[in-house]
């Protein structure tokens, strides 16, 4: 039974925006960083931040250890492995057509879900899934101006390389939240299970690090700004987003809420208008207005 007065779904919304938010002010500190060093840095900070508020909470008694090692798990795959090759794609596309690739979790949470979970979509559900995944595919279809020469925007290497890594990162994410949702219990406090998701996530960085595994070093000179912006990246996208990801799934559908946090590059594209001063594409916002309708469609049917 949710304790919300909203259908617990929703909260998969509110990790998108911290998530697109994130995303806007670290493209330049991941690639500044790299991908590895920039994750791994990240992951210590939420860490910090989760730990420390569990601890002030007292609920790391709310965990056992075969949900300690279902959470490892899951840290590995979806932090480790999908947050990390998120970023390389990043690194080289650019936050809005990454996280567009990455918003293609929506449709591999949402088959994971019924083929492993049982889960089940109304018809008037499924209508508001197809609206979100149509908008988004809109959005990335018709969403870059001809001319457009911001920095944010360019490619950098080989695009295929780039989008392969965007669709692992996207599998990542959904089978991290596949393997998950079947542990979390109404017992579980989200911030706990996130910061064992961290800590998990960071441990497996730190081993490429010992190791000497080249990629893994923070080679760049970092100044004060950046570590700023590094750890505001770590609050909203790992602390806040992965927190919000994980009570969501403690309450509501797993396929809902992959389709639901898909929508961080729709909330991107007023963020970039804003950040570069290029508005939008009638593309991008006829595919932001179906995203929208899909999203209200969907939480009117839960509520």
């Amino acid at each position: 039974m949710s304790p919300f007065p909203f259908p617990p779904e929703s909260l998969a919304v509110l990790a998108a925006a911290c998530w697109a938010l994130a995303a806007l002010f670290s493209a330049p500190v991941a690639r500044k960083m790299g991908a590895f060093a920039f994750t791994r840095w990240r992951m210590v900070f939420a860490t910090v931040m989760l730990g420390g508020w569990a601890t002030l909470a007292g609920t790391w008694g709310s965990l056992n250890l075969p949900l300690v090692s279902v959470l490892v798990l899951s840290g590995f795959i979806g932090i480790f492995i999908g947050d990390t090759v998120l970023f390389a794609c990043m690194n080289r596309l650019g936050p809005r057509r990454s996280g567009i690739l990455f918003a293609t979790h929506s449709m591999m949470s949402a088959v994971l879900a019924a083929l492993f979970l049982g889960e089940r979509m109304g018809a008037v559900a499924m209508l508001g899934c197809a609206l979100v995944l149509s908008g988004v595919m809109c959005a990335i279809a018709f969403g870059k101006r001809a001319g457009s020469a911001s920095s944010l925007e360019a490619t950098r290497g080989r695009l295929a390389v780039g989008v392969s890594l965007g669709l692992i990162a996207a599998l990542g994410q959904a089978l991290g939240t596949l393997v998950v949702k079947p542990v979390m219990g109404p017992d579980v406090d989200p911030v706990a299970a996130s910061a064992v998701r961290m800590a998990a996530g960071f441990g497996f960085h730190a081993v490429l690090l010992l190791v000497g595994w080249k990629p893994a070093r923070l080679t760049a000179v970092m100044e004060p700004r950046d570590w700023q912006l590094l750890a505001g990246s770590a609050f909203l996208s790992m602390a806040m987003g992965m927190t919000l990801i994980l009570a969501a799934l403690k309450y509501g559908s797993a396929g809902l809420v992959g389709m639901l946090s898909s929508v961080s590059p729709i909330l991107l594209l007023p963020l970039l208008w804003w950040k570069t001063k290029v508005p939008p594409t009638l593309g991008a916002m006829a595919g932001a207005l179906l995203t929208v309708a899909g999203v209200v469609l969907i939480l009117a049917r839960l509520g």
